[in-house]
């Protein structure tokens, strides 16, 4: 998509206040990896890598950037001033007539825990082409960024990696903000940019396993129950409850991937027994626990 400038809309009073991406993030990591700055010349070609997204910062110049047909994408866009341009699944892009001179140009991958499984790369939009200028405070992280890739000095990828991550929550930030202009879809960004929605869902995240019932959710949101249960549902996609047990179960595949026991996990998401978390397990994944963990250990196992 291709966004034009214009004023910023007020942020939502009722969102004041309330983190709403740090829980997630905290649980479901994100870590950027610079592998360009510089020119480019020609045709530059992205193939799609399965797990990996891509974060493109364009300083200064024009470009074009073309997809294939029926990928989900604009068949192409026109970048004519900095952009920041994210693709948080895999999709092939190319670019054409990047800029030629000076370090005008920076790619990073990214790799979200969980992968395609990470609940904001679920909800994002399949590329986001963001002009810096609408973005408040981008400034001076991409002049950080710019000055760590114009000369070779200690520790120069990890902190370019480290601002990359910076750029990227910014982005979310904004998104969050903005979510009918960045093309946000039912999921957890667009019950996150929800002015009460929000409230119960932060609260969800940060206390995964804590006695959320529907009416302690609402009450979070300042709603009645079944207006709450209505706008959860059109906002983000799925039923209070099955948010829930999806979020638990997300916490939990990581935590098993770690090596955490199915009793510590259960402990961990408030389950009353292993076996009550094993039976909501199997009823979000289709397996039990250890089967699930078994499967996966065999695929990284393979890929070895």
């Amino acid at each position: 998509m291709r966004l034009d400038i214009t004023p910023p809309p007020p942020v939502h009073a009722q969102t004041s206040g309330v983190d709403r991406l740090s829980a997630l993030l905290e649980r479901f990591r994100v870590r950027a990896h610079l592998f360009h700055a510089g020119p480019l010349c020609g045709v530059t070609h992205y193939a799609a890598q399965p797990g990996r997204a891509f974060l493109h910062v364009l300083r200064r110049g024009d470009m074009r950037v073309t997809h294939q047909p029926h990928s989900g994408a604009p068949r192409t866009l026109r970048l004519a001033e900095p952009t920041l341009l994210f693709y948080p699944r895999p999709l092939a892009h190319d670019f054409h007539n990047a800029p030629l001179e000076g370090s005008d140009f920076v790619c990073a991958t990214l790799d979200f825990d969980g992968g395609a499984r990470h609940p904001l790369v679920q909800a994002l939009p399949s590329v986001l082409a963001l002009p810096v200028a609408r973005v408040q405070g981008i400034g001076q992280t991409l002049q950080l960024l710019f000055a760590e890739t114009e000369q070779v000095r200690c520790g120069q990828r990890l902190l370019a990696d480290r601002l990359l991550e910076v750029l990227l929550l910014q982005m979310l930030r904004w998104l969050l903000d903005h979510p009918d202009e960045g093309g946000v879809q039912a999921g957890v960004l667009a019950g996150l940019a929800h002015p009460k929605l929000a409230r119960a869902l932060t609260g969800l995240h940060e206390q995964p396993g804590a006695d959320w019932s529907l009416q302690a959710l609402a009450r979070e949101a300042g709603m009645s129950r079944s207006a709450f249960a209505a706008e959860f549902k059109a906002a983000v996609g799925t039923s209070p409850g099955d948010y829930l047990l999806r979020w638990r179960v997300s916490i939990a595949q990581a935590q098993l991937r770690g090596g955490t026991s199915v009793k510590a996990v259960s402990d961990s998401l408030g389950y009353a027994s292993p076996a009550a978390f094993s039976r909501a397990f199997t009823q979000a994944v289709g397996v039990s626990p250890r089967g699930w963990l078994r499967g996966e250990l065999a695929v990284m196992n393979a890929i070895e």
